[in-house]
């Protein structure tokens, strides 16, 4: 009996003391394991963002040099969003691409709509020598806009890309606001139209081979645009000359 609690005595101690060491075993890799989960996590976040800024800097130089442009302007990336504030800065020839902008430009055409209107704007500094240029921007921002819009087209193109890129990231990534009386822009609508008619007359060719025919945010502009297309069917029909009003 006295060999019996003896055993059960040494059990028990040898028990308690291989949970102890259990539990320090398990607080010194917690100890080890944490810190070196932290610095992977930025690790792959940063080759995230390197990744990103190259493809930034790949589209959007290609832009610069298949269009001669002859400026010099650089690109940068910040996953940090950006609030819609207008159009963007023009007074700096550092093109800033946010977490919240890059969301939308899931191909390379798409990517190449956002840069080349960034850089639309970063030449409008060069042009018209910074200041003049802001105050021309600020007292027809709404023409501008039409402008950017087609240049970046045309951008687009000589670079190689599909300019319904633009059609598809604007489609999807600007809201539609209730009218434009009072607004420094465009009705999304009136933009998508215009941008439509533009790639139609000067570039009929992405059209008539239409490759963004099944994508669902074309699908979807060709859906809630069937108005302003009849306009313009209308204009082509009767061959008018004047600017017609898109809704």
């Amino acid at each position: 009996m006295d060999m019996i609690l003896s055993d059960y005595g040494i059990n028990n101690a040898l028990g308690e003391l291989f949970m102890g060491l259990k539990k320090c075993l398990i607080t010194a890799l917690c100890f080890f394991l944490i810190p070196l989960s932290a610095p992977a996590a930025d690790n792959e976040a940063i080759i995230s963002e390197i990744d990103i800024q190259s493809h930034i800097d790949n589209i959007g130089f290609e832009i610069l040099n298949s269009n001669k442009i002859n400026k010099r302007i650089v690109f940068a990336y910040s996953k940090k969003d950006k609030k819609y504030k207008g159009r963007p800065e023009i007074t700096r020839r550092q093109i800033m691409v946010y977490g919240d902008q890059i969301k939308y430009t899931e191909t390379d055409d798409e990517m190449a709509a956002l840069l080349a209107m960034k850089i639309s704007d970063a030449l409008k500094s060069y042009e018209d020598e910074g200041f003049m240029g802001a105050i021309e921007v600020k007292i027809a921002p709404k023409k501008y806009e039409k402008f950017s819009d087609k240049r970046a087209v045309d951008y687009m193109v000589n670079a190689g890309y599909n300019p319904l890129g633009l059609i598809t990231l604007v489609q999807k990534s600007c809201p539609q606001r209730r009218n434009d009386w009072l607004s420094a822009h465009n009705l999304t609508s009136k933009r998508l139209a215009e941008v439509y008619e533009y790639i139609f007359i000067k570039y009929p060719y992405f059209l008539e081979n239409n490759e963004y025919i099944e994508n669902p945010y074309y699908q979807n502009f060709l859906l809630s645009s069937i108005e302003n297309r009849k306009i313009f069917e209308r204009k082509l029909k009767y061959k008018t000359v004047y600017k017609v009003k898109y809704e």
